[in-house]
């Protein structure tokens, strides 16, 4: 019985870190946000991680001289530019924790079969796959049957 209060804790305390530790990632997600240029430096767009425009500014009086398209298109552009760079800046958080060498930026672009890995019928080995196929042997269950 001790051994599984030991294993029982050991567990829990595993579960309480990477808790934690999830906490800790949702925490740093959400203090992403990434700011860009445009080319003639008519506007400047800082977006959060989920690309949604924090702020639009307007460096210099350049905009002025610029039609409604034109400023229009500088906004749209400049702020895809900046939710990339968010992009970039959460794969380089979420990459680290990604099991079996996957790619983070392309998991959430939807590029990546999360089944690749994970067969329907995982091999095993032939104590195991009786086990599950009949159950515990009787010897286990401390001799004959009932």
């Amino acid at each position: 019985m001790r051994d599984f209060e030991g294993a029982a804790e050991e567990a829990l305390a595993r579960y309480r870190e990477l808790r934690q530790d999830a906490m800790n990632v949702k925490r740093q997600i959400e203090e992403i946000s990434a700011t860009a240029v445009s080319k003639r430096q008519t506007v400047k767009v800082t977006v959060n991680v989920h690309g949604e425009i924090i702020s639009i500014e307007f460096p210099t009086g350049a905009y002025k001289r610029m039609t409604p398209a034109e400023l229009a298109e500088a906004i749209k552009s400049t702020a895809q530019e900046a939710k990339a760079a968010a992009l970039e800046d959460l794969n380089g958080l979420m990459e680290p924790k990604i099991q079996m060498g996957l790619s983070f930026k392309e998991l959430i672009q939807g590029k990546v079969d999360l089944l690749m890995g994970l067969p329907a019928d995982p091999r095993m080995p032939d104590s195991v796959a009786d086990y599950l196929r009949v159950g515990r042997p009787d010897s286990a269950r401390g001799g004959g049957r009932e």
